[in-house]
């Protein structure tokens, strides 16, 4: 069929000429909705959490004999990529989001879990979240249940309790910026002839630091930081160092003050 010829603006009356001005504004329009649709369609679809790459992200760091587990190796890889230090408490929220069960490693399972909520497909969406991971542990429930998920992702599976040397890494990662008597504490295991740290001492120890004044000021004989503590054992020594702390105005507890402490901490039957 011939191509019709075009119509000179001479040749149409006043309003054909309207009629035909808005017909092609309506069609210009028209493209450029339809083409910010295809965009946004493009982005969102870029955007939207694929457990289809999410899967292929998560091969990229597994080797072909345990394909379905990232170890050390590839938890290494991983941190570089998003630009974490393993040591970083972020990788312990993490792995908490995941429920992961033992440190160093993430099976499938656990990938595919914790990063479908955060919604993570690739280093740069889990790097957006590292500040959200960061900061959940402002908020004191969720850091006691970080807390307490901490025990028994970091000791040997094997085991019952925790090595003083792993306790002493988790409370400097958990509670060595907030809680001023960390360092004090950590020589205090040194010393002492715990080689081990069960979970109610664990777990005695988050309750004591939040409770409990840095001076003991506020430490009551019958109060109960935990059922277990023998509280008549240190009734002696808790007075004597009240006594002692109106007279000092050190921002440290002197070795007495912080026997009883440490006493109150871990003086439970295990």
């Amino acid at each position: 069929m011939p191509r019709g010829r075009r119509r000179n603006n001479h040749d149409m009356g006043e309003d054909e000429r309207q009629t035909s001005k808005r017909q092609r504004n309506n069609y210009s329009s028209l493209n450029t909705t339809t083409t910010q649709n295809t965009t946004r369609r493009h982005i969102k679809a870029e955007d939207t959490f694929s457990h289809k790459r999410c899967l292929a992200w998560f091969r990229e760091y597994t080797n072909p004999d345990e394909p379905d587990t990232l170890g050390p190796d590839g938890m290494e890889k991983f941190c570089e990529d998003i630009g974490v230090e393993p040591e970083n408490v972020v990788m312990l929220v993490l792995a908490y989001k995941m429920g992961a069960t033992q440190m160093g490693f993430f099976s499938q399972y656990e990938w595919l879990k914790g990063l479908t909520e955060l919604e993570c497909d690739s280093a740069a969406k889990m790097q957006s979240k590292l500040d959200y991971l960061k900061n959940i542990l402002n908020d004191p429930n969720v850091f006691k249940s970080i807390y307490r998920y901490a025990y028994d992702f970091a000791k040997d599976s094997d085991q019952r309790s925790m090595d003083t040397a792993t306790a002493k890494a988790m409370l400097q990662l958990l509670l060595g910026k907030h809680w001023p008597l960390y360092t004090q504490f950590a020589q205090f295991l040194d010393q002492s002839k715990y080689k081990v740290i069960n979970k109610d001492q664990w777990c005695n120890i988050l309750e004591f630091s939040r409770t409990i004044n840095n001076d003991l000021t506020n430490y009551d004989i019958d109060g109960a930081c935990s059922k277990k503590i023998n509280y008549s054992k240190f009734y002696g020594r808790a007075t004597t160092m009240k006594e002692k702390t109106a007279q000092q105005s050190d921002y440290f507890p002197k070795s007495s003050k912080w026997n009883i402490k440490l006493s109150l901490l871990l003086s439970l039957t295990i």
